[in-house]
């Protein structure tokens, strides 16, 4: 996979002509034997292979697939928005299949209860004790599809769960067994039957991903590709790349990722500058600052750095603050974007180099 960046520029000596033809040896093989301070190999082979496998079934969506392998190195959940029919709930089951880890899915409704997605208890005579029956949420894929079709109860079983990684239920807690990562989706443009996410609730995403259409060309792919028959058969087809035991190995060499001092006060500007921008009247918390941070370290090993630059903190910027911010009446009326806002920040803020 090539990398999008080069590697930070070494201080270049220059190698006088006078000196021994072993020691010109020796100098040259100093030089060239620069690399990087972490090997990325096995990750980039893995992301590799998950984006073959996506690209199966997916046609385009490119930045949608970075962006999905990015929150699982991070270790975060991400809420996916767009119009009915763009494949929300057909990428997040592929990205599961890629995984080779338990995988639920639950459809959100106005009737569901909190016990129908954590568990509920239940008696056993012969026992003569309450036993507890684990509900679909626990997985290590989660598919969530429709969330903000359920009441603000439901939705709130799942904070604890979405931060902490455990169910506390009758005084008992319950581990989720690791990876664990919601994908959860919602339509943008239907508002009858929906409840709005609290903001709560939002932050607990690592991302929130805008999801468009196609373009002609990718809409023309996916028409010969149906007309053919493919489709259905080939869901089947697509393999787990992934165990639990290698995505935890992977998420740990991304934390041991090198980042300068500079930066990490480069994004705390940015989350600092929501806070105080005349256009919001909410700004992002310290866990959007994490999760800026994380993001950051995942996205500069997919493209096989083990050093994070400004343009990966610039490039995950949107996804990580567009559902952390709102914005005031005022610039609401006027249609102005969470994400015109967020490019702004990132204008007026001096980029450290």
């Amino acid at each position: 996979m090539t990398s999008d960046f080069s590697s930070p520029d070494t201080d270049s000596t220059t190698i006088p002509s006078a000196l021994p033809e072993n020691e010109l040896a020796s100098t040259n093989k100093t030089e060239t034997s620069f690399g990087s301070r972490t090997d990325f190999n096995q990750l980039q082979t893995a992301a590799t292979a998950i984006r073959q496998e996506l690209g199966r079934i997916i046609v385009g969506q490119q930045e949608l697939i970075e962006l999905l392998l990015t929150a699982i190195l991070a270790n975060g959940h991400v809420l996916l928005e767009g119009v009915p029919g763009v494949a929300k709930t057909l990428t997040a089951k592929l990205l599961a299949r890629t995984l080779d880890v338990p995988f639920s899915r639950i459809q959100f409704t106005p009737d569901l209860m909190p016990s129908d997605v954590l568990g509920t208890s239940i008696y056993r005579p012969n026992k003569a004790e309450f036993e507890f029956r684990p509900g679909p949420i626990f997985a290590s894929v989660v598919l969530i599809d429709e969330i903000n079709r359920a009441p603000a109860k439901t939705q709130s079983a799942l904070f604890e769960v979405m931060e902490e990684h455990h169910v506390t239920q009758d005084g008992v807690t319950y581990t989720m067994q690791e990876p664990f990562m919601v994908l959860a989706t919602q339509n943008p443009v239907e508002q009858e039957g929906t409840y709005r996410l609290p903001e709560a609730q939002l932050d607990r995403f690592l991302f929130k991903i805008h999801i468009g259409y196609p373009s002609t060309e990718e809409e023309v792919t996916i028409l010969q590709g149906h007309h053919a028959g493919r489709g259905s058969a080939m869901l089947s087809a697509v393999q787990a790349v992934l165990t639990a035991e290698q995505v935890a190995q992977l998420r740990q060499q991304v934390q041991q990722q090198h980042v300068e001092p500079k930066l990490l006060e480069y994004i705390a500007r940015i989350v600092g500058q929501t806070r105080a921008h005349k256009s919001l009247y909410l700004g992002a918390s310290p866990r959007a600052s994490l999760a800026l941070l994380n993001g950051a370290k995942a996205l500069a090993a997919l493209r096989g750095r083990d050093f994070v630059t400004p343009e990966d903190v610039q490039y995950l910027a949107p996804a990580v603050l567009r559902h952390r911010i709102l914005l005031t009446p005022e610039r609401e009326m006027e249609g102005t974007t969470p994400d015109e806002v967020v490019k702004l920040i990132l204008q007026q803020i001096e980029v450290p180099r």
